[in-house]
């Protein structure tokens, strides 16, 4: 198979077709940004490097021979997260250039198969324009399906098709759903979400105000944040009952006393008829007449006695009460201890193995990730390609057993 991938970013496509087991015999791959192309070469050498997409008619390819066109054109003037100049916009106008060489291929190989992605918050206004310039409409998909993260996408390709009554329109199912919730691929910590957020490329300028961070998380509806478990910094770690903290959400964050605690997961596991996290609040329930009751800052919350009828989910306001109580089962109430993603976590959150992007920086892996495709779900689409499969991949880069 002969591979043209425009805009190719973190190779995605080309682990995409390894994954899948088919046999790549030249990959071509247009990409500017110097650590995209690094992270390329580590993981696949033979792809061969042929620069600005603008400049294509100078590429050095035999077009008729091209079998698959990949790309995943600018989204930045279509997305809700820019500007919204549109499919013209600076950027976003890129996807012509597709157009232009999509157009040539095919006036060479009518039956070449190509795959385009793009924002699933697009106007819907750009959406047909660029659906009808190739002649296809197309499935919407969302990464949520199949990894811990909301990222709602178009998706386009002849892989497989339908004629409705008026259009043709990409007949790819949805993928089964995984349930992957964000608290699943946290290396530590705590999260007030079930899916994180979509990523952006700016998550690559990473912000080390948290505070600022905290209220872009809370009021822009960007970003994702983790509320984090870390040893207590206050006289010299030596303070039991401020250790390994761990924080949830609204900035009135429960810091875990018991010195042992490795997570809050594991207490709202354990107590989960006693306490849940209810609107981003931590409610909890108790003898009174409303049957619960919300912890606020520098509440103490005890623990114990959890069959009790008459101490069940005991709050105390202030946290001296936290000094007295042993080894019970406590939570004090403190203020803000945020932190950004980690490489780890990103990479999962995007379906690729943890250590994909270690010869990166966490902000070069995540301007990557952030911009990039969803692998499992790039996974599902190639999973309906027909070309010739073999079990000795180009490469040998295959990260699972089977293709989706």
């Amino acid at each position: 198979m002969v591979v043209v991938s425009l805009f190719n970013g973190m190779n995605t496509g080309r682990q995409a077709l390894e994954n899948c087991g088919y046999k790549v015999t030249k990959y071509y791959s247009s990409e500017l940004k110097p650590y995209a192309i690094e992270l390329t070469q580590f993981h696949f050498p033979d792809t061969i490097q042929v620069g600005d997409v603008t400049k294509w008619r100078e590429w050095d390819i035999d077009w008729s021979k091209v079998d698959l066109i990949l790309s995943g054109s600018p989204c930045q003037d279509l997305s809700i997260a820019g500007k919204r100049k549109g499919i013209n916009g600076t950027k976003s106008s890129l996807f012509w250039v597709f157009i232009e060489i999509l157009e040539h291929v095919r006036s060479l190989n009518p039956d070449v198969i190509f795959f385009q992605e793009n924002v699933g918050s697009a106007n819907k206004k750009d959406i047909g324009i660029m659906s009808r310039a190739m002649g296809i409409y197309p499935v919407r998909m969302n990464s949520s399906l199949v990894t811990a993260q909301l990222r709602d996408r178009y998706y386009w390709t002849n892989i497989r098709t339908k004629q409705t009554m008026f259009d043709v329109v990409t007949d790819i199912p949805q993928p089964e759903d995984r349930k992957i919730m964000f608290k699943d691929i946290l290396t530590d910590g705590y999260t007030d979400r079930d899916k994180a957020r979509a990523m952006l490329q700016s998550e690559g300028r990473l912000n080390t105000d948290m505070e600022k961070l905290h209220r872009r998380y809370k009021t822009t509806g960007f970003g994702n944040i983790v509320y984090q478990l870390n040893p207590s910094k206050e006289s010299g770690g030596k303070q039991p009952y401020m250790q390994n903290r761990v924080y949830d959400a609204n900035g009135k964050c429960p810091a875990l006393t018991e010195s042992q605690a490795k997570n809050i997961k594991v207490y709202l596991e354990k107590y989960n008829d006693l306490i849940s996290i209810e609107n981003g609040k931590l409610k909890v329930k108790t003898n009174t007449t409303d049957g619960y009751q919300y912890a606020t800052e520098n509440d103490c919350l005890n623990l114990s006695f959890p069959t009790s009828t008459t101490r069940r989910g005991r709050i105390t306001k202030g946290k001296s009460p936290c000094l007295l109580q042993g080894n019970e089962p406590l939570f004090a109430f403190t203020g803000d201890n945020i932190r950004p993603l980690n490489k780890i976590e990103l990479c999962r959150l995007q379906g690729f193995p943890d250590d994909y992007c270690d010869i990166l920086t966490r902000n070069k892996a995540a301007s990557l990730l952030g911009d990039g495709w969803t692998l499992p779900i790039v996974e599902h689409f190639f999973s309906f390609l027909t070309f010739e499969k073999s079990l000795e991949s180009v490469g040998k880069k295959t990260l699972n057993k089977t293709c989706y």
